[in-house]
């Protein structure tokens, strides 16, 4: 493996590149621990693959924005790292795959030169924050989120009370009351509102989905946006230290706050609002950049199909706030494009509208700012590349996560199956293409990462075992989840466990049911009027797993037989410590923290310093085989164990020492006290150890 010289001219992105390759080095020659090292990588949106010896990489891309410019600067990536094809995800990101691990500190360093990043888009750090894709453009939007989104994002960007957490942490934004961004479904979501004038957000926290969905609690009605940065800085601060991170099943914060109570965790913002560095951050939207509207002419066009042109008309252009304008919904089956379309694609919305797309949640492409006048000429250009799909955010628009094609937790194929009743209706229920109640959505396990459990109709991938111990592909069905709009939603029921080859079956059956008995009510209004029970008696004749055929033990998209394989998720970042890599990182972090005080960083110092300590008490107390599922834990088992019993001999408490970081404000003063205490603490538990070691 060469070393490369990146011609990154930000250093902290330069060096942020040159210590991934430096650990891959490390790695490679056996001197990092794999699971250490797979934190790392994720944390730098290089994320294990199902296939051995490749790597997916998660492109971040704040609130679905890119630029023509960047998505260009995509497509060269990927034509020269990866395999050509871009993969949008339900969280607005891009991802490609097939990526080999010595090349990814190269790749990163030429994405950043269209200000491209990687980092915190995988692991256990606050990844990336989504938005309504019509954001800015919302006819019933009170403001523009998208300069607050960006704000958030980049506060966060490399904070170091988001590094190292007990799972990940997803924040939204939603442009209107119509909470297209799922506020419920998010730790942190934000709704946007204005109350006498003033601008700001109701914000719900706590929301999940999972094996364990859960709907957000309401945090603030009405919360200013200058507040919202340090709020989310005191809720971090919070989740770090109080956060589970042993069990990696219930590390989320929708455990925390269930767990304590959303009193409780209020009460805890509030005692961590010392250390919290700004008690308001003015956010200038007026500084956020401006929209760069298209100056060239748009050449005059016939349209061939004036039938065809008027059916996608009617269920792809979005309605824009801004008079004269539209936006165009483009349909990207299973969220995948190639870098040759992708390519044409930028160029025309370099040159006939705004320059950049939207990526939404639903995995389709938004482009704004199309003069209304140049609908014609852009149905033509996006016919020539296959853009011209109907059904945008319709029935016939299902989500589905990649499953068993990449992911190392797939359970049973999504796209396959999505692919297939795309078709099924298509061809047998036409009408439903214009239908943007019916949502369906699709997920490879039930991590549900192809939000299943929120869908008015989901499928969750599984397998069942026949009485003669052999094993098929098979879907979860799930009912009766929606979006109700203003923080409010309905998680999905689970109604029965199909193999996969009846899916469509399934499918058939539902919509048959509802055209007959829903009475033109919304769909999720049609499930709780009937309830689960309904749904299940006509559904369970396709559970009979003794008469199954040799085509159900063949999952769609394949033609080999099913064989469950179950890889190590990587979602999570799970890390399995080892006591001298834990006290090597106490010393990094020692030093981080030394760079941020130079840098006149007291907060981020500050904080640095407190992980240092921490991850020390976590090194002894792993020694001594002790649980350490929580900081919070980690301090007072430390104490208990190590200060009281006179083992090591500090002057005060263990606890009282750390956790001088929530009782001190973030001066210069306080920093440089903190950060000698943690050398000193450092100084001891290396002399511990050592003493320890020698009289085994």
């Amino acid at each position: 493996m060469q070393s490369f010289r990146t011609e990154i001219e930000n250093p902290v992105v330069a060096k942020d590149i040159l210590e991934l390759e430096k650990k891959i080095h490390q790695f490679k020659e056996g001197k990092l621990n794999e699971e250490k090292f797979r934190s790392l990588r994720l944390a730098r949106g290089v994320y294990g693959q199902r296939q051995q010896g490749v790597q997916m990489i998660r492109i971040k891309l704040p609130y679905g924005k890119v630029t023509a410019t960047q998505l260009k600067r995509i497509c060269d990536v990927s034509d020269e790292y990866s395999t050509g094809r871009l993969h949008i995800t339900t969280r607005q990101d891009i991802q490609i795959h097939y990526v080999d691990l010595d090349r990814t500190p190269e790749l990163w360093s030429q994405l950043e030169k269209d200000e491209v990043t990687l980092r915190e888009a995988c692991g256990n750090t606050v990844r990336n924050v989504t938005a309504s894709e019509t954001a800015g453009i919302d006819v019933n939007e009170p403001f523009d989120v998208s300069p607050y989104a960006d704000a958030l994002f980049r506060y966060f960007l490399r904070n170091p009370i988001s590094q190292e957490m007990g799972r990940k942490f997803k924040v939204s934004f939603s442009a209107s009351d119509a909470d297209t961004g799922l506020s419920y479904m998010h730790d942190l979501g934000f709704i946007a509102k204005i109350k006498d004038s003033v601008k700001g957000f109701k914000v719900m926290i706590g929301g999940g989905l999972g094996s364990q969905p859960r709907h957000a609690d309401v945090l603030y009605e009405f919360l200013a946006v200058d507040k919202i940065i340090p709020l989310m800085d005191g809720v971090i601060r919070v989740f770090d230290r109080y956060g589970e991170r042993k069990s990696r099943a219930k590390a989320r914060m929708k455990f925390l706050i269930k767990d304590l109570g959303l009193d409780s965790f209020k009460k805890l913002i509030d005692e961590e609002q010392k250390a919290v560095p700004f008690k308001s951050i003015p956010i200038d939207a007026l500084a956020y950049p401006k929209v760069k509207l298209p100056s060239l002419q748009a050449p005059m066009v016939a349209i061939k199909n004036e039938d065809a042109f008027r059916q996608w008309k009617f269920t792809n252009i979005v309605k824009q706030k801004q008079n004269g304008y539209v936006a165009i919904g483009i349909k990207v089956l299973l969220g995948d494009f190639y870098t040759d379309k992708a390519r044409l694609l930028a160029d025309l919305v370099q040159k006939y509208a705004a320059g950049e797309l939207r990526l939404s949640l639903r995995q389709n492409i938004l482009i704004p700012y199309v003069k209304q006048e140049y609908i014609p000429f852009f149905y033509t250009e996006l016919e020539k590349l296959g853009f011209v799909e109907v059904g945008y955010n319709k029935a016939i628009d299902i989500t589905a996560c990649p499953g068993t094609d990449t992911c190392n937790l797939g359970i049973a194929s999504s796209t396959g199956i999505a692919d297939e009743l795309e078709r099924v209706i298509k061809n047998e229920y036409p009408k439903y293409v214009n239908n943007s109640d019916v949502v369906i959505k699709i997920s490879g396990c039930m991590n549900a990462c192809g939000q299943h459990n929120m869908a008015n109709i989901g499928f969750q991938g599984m397998s069942i075992r026949t009485k003669d111990k052999l094993v098929a592909p098979a879907l979860q069905v799930l009912l009766g989840g929606g979006n109700d709009g203003n923080g409010n939603g309905r998680f999905a029921d689970k109604v029965v466990k199909v193999p996969s080859r009846r899916g469509p079956e399934a499918l058939r059956l539902i919509l048959d049911d509802y055209e007959a008995n829903g009475n033109q009510s919304a769909f999720a209004d049609y499930y709780a009027e009937k309830g689960e029970h309904y749904f299940y008696n006509f559904l369970k004749p396709l559970t009979d797993v003794d008469n199954l055929t040799q085509e159900d033990f063949i999952d769609w998209g394949t033609t080999e037989k099913y064989k469950k394989e179950i890889g190590i998720g990587e979602c999570a970042g799970v890390v399995i410590d080892l006591i001298a890599t834990l006290l090597f990182e106490s010393e990094d972090k020692i030093n981080k923290a030394d760079d941020t005080f130079a840098e006149k960083k007291w907060a981020a110092s500050i904080y640095h310093a407190y992980a240092s300590m921490v991850n020390s008490a976590k090194a002894l107390l792993t020694a001594e085989k002790l649980k350490a599922n929580t900081h919070a834990s980690i301090i007072k088992d430390f104490d208990e164990r190590f200060v009281t019993s006179g083992k090591i001999k500090l002057e005060c408490g263990f606890e009282e020492l750390v956790l001088q970081l929530n009782k001190n404000e973030p001066t210069e003063a306080f920093a440089k006290k903190y950060l000698n205490d943690a050398k000193e603490f450092l100084k001891n538990v290396h002399a511990f150890r050592k003493f320890e070691l020698a009289h085994v």
